[in-house]
């Protein structure tokens, strides 16, 4: 599945510059979770950061699956760089695998929509995040990189709540692999309908796409941005997918301007090949705030949490667990040793 290209190894290869030395880091608390790994808030030589510590598995099928995933994303984090990509500061791969990248405070665009809910965000406010996003994946795509997995849980905002950047690239694929890609790969409620097909997949079959299936998500996550609901309501995630795939449902597109309405319809199209590139997303998202004259100047919620001077004590959550304890050490000496930054005890993290 891996490409010949370096963008997906197979095994990890990390220029030295991007080499994290795990002694370097301090973790504290948990900020996040999925199925495959945890963020954790903490510091690398007195930078704030976001550590994502990846579960290594259980199986052999399993543990290869996920190495494999990591070295993709670390590649592409590595060699990718934009103003609304997370920013990549290192990774390592022992003890266990760690990406390390910029920490942003402002939380993520979901649970930013959840605090200010039922108000909406100013619809100007809403589309700019959408050019934040909307220029993240015109990136990824000139890079010949399809994310798969875009949505607000995905999105964060900096401290300031002014700009969106994307983050987790662990589904994130290269098109001229995509022959080989897994289908029904995402989120559901988010899913592009060519994901699946009218005949229940088998485990593991293969689907050809490309990247088009970001330009639907881009739509479900802009109706989301201007409405402030969950797209889909009242359904599961399988039974909007199922509605989607099937029955062609799409969330409405009625009392929108009428550029807005456009870019929605355009993008979540039955048939991929009708969906606007990025590129041309940008410039219709230009093209509305160009035109939209805003009574005064939209309103920012204060931000959600500052991590700024964020002081860690031994006690954190998600230290604790995490310190690295030698066979001839005490808890006191332990905590005597604190300075020097090696809280690395990861077998127990999980």
């Amino acid at each position: 599945m891996d490409s010949e290209n370096g963008f997906y190894p197979d095994e990890f290869h990390l220029d030295s510059k991007w080499l994290i030395d795990p002694k370097n880091l301090f973790v504290g608390p948990r900020i996040g979770e999925g199925g495959h790994a945890k963020v954790y808030e903490g510091k690398y030589k007195n930078q704030n950061v976001a550590i994502k510590i990846v579960h290594k598995g259980e199986t052999e099928e399993e543990i290869a699956k996920r190495e494999s995933r990591f070295a993709r994303e670390v590649a592409m984090l590595s060699r990718v760089q934009h103003k609304n990509l997370v920013k990549f500061i290192g990774a390592c791969k022992e003890p266990v695998m760690v990406v390390v990248t910029e920490l942003l405070a402002g939380g993520s665009l979901r649970k930013y929509l959840m605090s200010m809910r039922p108000k909406c965000l100013d619809t100007c406010v809403a589309v700019g995040f959408a050019l934040d996003i909307a220029r993240a994946m015109e990136c990824l795509h000139s890079h010949g990189i399809i994310h798969r997995d875009l949505k607000p849980d995905n999105l964060i905002l900096t401290a300031d709540l002014k700009t969106v950047k994307l983050v987790d690239f662990g589904l994130a694929r290269e098109e001229t692999v995509t022959e080989m890609m897994t289908a029904e790969t995402g989120t559901y409620r988010w899913m592009a309908p060519e994901l699946y097909s009218t005949v229940t997949l088998r485990q593991g079959e293969k689907k050809h796409y490309n990247h088009k299936v970001d330009a639907y998500s881009f739509a479900i996550v802009l109706w989301e941005l201007l409405h402030n609901r969950v797209p889909f309501e009242g359904m599961s995630n399988l039974q909007a997918a199922y509605a989607a795939a099937f029955k062609k449902v799409r969330p409405s597109a009625e009392n929108l301007p009428e550029d807005l309405a456009l870019i929605l319809t355009s993008c979540w199209k039955e048939d991929p090949n009708a969906r606007p590139n990025f590129s041309q997303i940008v410039q219709m998202l230009l093209h509305y705030l160009s035109t939209a004259a805003p009574a005064g100047p939209p309103a920012i919620p204060s931000r959600l949490f500052s991590s700024e001077n964020r002081v860690f004590t031994p006690d954190s959550p998600g230290t604790s667990s995490l310190m690295a304890i030698r066979d001839d050490e005490t808890p006191k000496a332990k905590l005597e040793n604190k300075s020097k930054g090696f809280f690395f005890c990861f077998n127990q993290c999980y």
